[in-house]
């Protein structure tokens, strides 16, 4: 096979931020075959391998990427087995998180209804465990293959081997960067179980007269909720939530309840979480513009890039941001972007 390997190709181009320098070399791939020739052929030439999604939540260095960067186009859709409770649906890495959802829900399956029009691909999902509205891939994920970067093995991962938890995964931290999610299936029910946990989910149905909601009426809700709150990437470039919600214990929860009456929270699981865009809109912030950067003034959990930012213009922000929530409210922020 004859690798398609570009050189010096502007990352920048292939994120929703729209910032980063040049990946020195650079190729797409879109079934197995060729991500293993990739491979091999940056094991060959000793050359460190990044995955790219849909460039979602990745904020690339100014200096760019001295390896491969393989952009990871592998796509595909299909319903193993089911019976009268369950299917089982896998889903290609590289095919768009938002048209599995679109599968799913168009199936009347449930379980990933919740995590409707959010950005990014299937591969992405178990890394990040995402989630929306009071849920987490985690809740319905079956099982995924991913192949070993360094040796070009499959491997297969169940729901234990990924310990999951809020935002996290094993391939965040001891697998990072080791193994390209090939594939992922989801375990969905046939029985119509919608979680309307969620305040903002719960008050727009209401204001809607809905009190059944369809699958349907639920996907528009969300839509509605999510373009009043979050700039679309093509008009205003972002890379979604830049914070994580800080996740703290009850006793802590109580002195910050007394410090802080108005205090926002979520109990589960005994913690609480904590909206860390009402945080940093506390300290006075939301709005805040540092030269081509700034925190969007709808959603203060989003970095915005108003043209022509560079990765250190943003990093700045995040030191400011982060200094005065910790000031404030004695808690620490953690990024949810992907920092390269």
């Amino acid at each position: 096979m004859d690798l398609e390997i570009k050189a010096n190709i502007k990352l920048a181009d292939y994120t929703t931020f729209k910032i980063g320098g040049v990946a020195k070399f650079f190729i797409v791939v879109k079934n197995q075959e060729e991500l293993l020739e990739a491979l091999s052929w940056a094991r060959k030439k000793s050359k460190k391998v990044f995955i790219l999604g849909g460039g979602s939540n990745t904020l690339f260095s100014d200096r760019g990427f001295s390896g491969l960067v393989i952009k990871n186009e592998i796509k595909g859709l299909e319903i193993l087995n089911e019976n009268e409770k369950n299917v089982i649906v896998k889903a290609y890495s590289g095919e768009m998180w938002s048209k599995l959802v679109n599968f799913v829900m168009e199936k009347n399956l449930y379980g990933l209804e919740n995590t409707f029009y959010i950005p990014g691909t299937v591969g992405a999902s178990p890394v990040q465990n995402i989630g929306a509205y009071g849920t987490e891939i985690k809740d319905c994920f079956y099982n995924l293959a991913a192949i070993n970067i360094k040796t070009g093995e499959l491997k297969y991962f169940n729901l234990k081997d990924c310990k999951f938890s809020y935002r996290h995964s094993i391939f965040k931290e001891k697998l990072k960067g080791k193994y390209f999610i090939l594939w992922v299936e989801f375990k969905l029910s046939r029985d119509k179980k919608l979680n309307l946990s969620y305040p903002g989910i719960q008050s727009a149905l209401s204001e809607e007269g809905i009190t059944d909601p369809n699958l349907k009426q639920l996907a528009d809700i969300i839509i509605k909720i999510r373009d009043a709150k979050l700039p679309n990437p093509a008009l205003l470039s972002n890379a979604g939530s830049f914070f994580k919600n800080p996740l703290v214990d009850l006793n802590t929860l109580d002195d910050l309840k007394n410090k802080f009456p108005e205090l926002k929270y979520i109990i589960s699981d005994g913690q609480a979480k904590i909206p860390a865009a009402w945080l940093i809109e506390q300290c006075g912030l939301k709005g805040e513009r540092l030269g081509n950067v700034g925190v969007y003034d709808k959603q203060a959990l989003i970095i915005v890039n108003y043209g022509g930012a560079k990765q250190k213009e943003v990093l700045n922000l995040v030191k400011i941001i982060k200094k005065e929530v910790k000031t404030k409210f004695g808690l620490k922020l953690e990024e949810e972007v992907n920092i390269l």
